[in-house]
């Protein structure tokens, strides 16, 4: 089933978002190795948190996505 230009538009920003994470996880955690190396090892702790917390909500924005391409998740009309 093809779908609807909103739900097409969702399906884009929610895998836009979801990538935005990732790249700001991936970043977050390159500066938490650096706090850790320069020994701020609370520092480094909090920021990786802060990652998971990128991740998982990046996996779940994924899932989402997904679930409008299965036509789960279907947007009425668009903003």
């Amino acid at each position: 089933m093809a779908l609807t230009k909103p739900n097409q538009q969702l399906r884009r920003d929610l895998k836009e978002a979801a990538a935005t994470l990732k790249w700001a996880g991936v970043d977050l955690f390159g500066v938490a190795k650096r706090m850790l190396a320069a020994g701020d090892e609370e520092g480094a702790n909090e920021l990786m948190k802060i990652a998971f917390s990128f991740q998982e909500t990046e996996d779940k924005l994924a899932g989402y996505a997904e679930e409008v391409k299965a036509g789960q998740i279907i947007r009425s009309k668009p903003d």
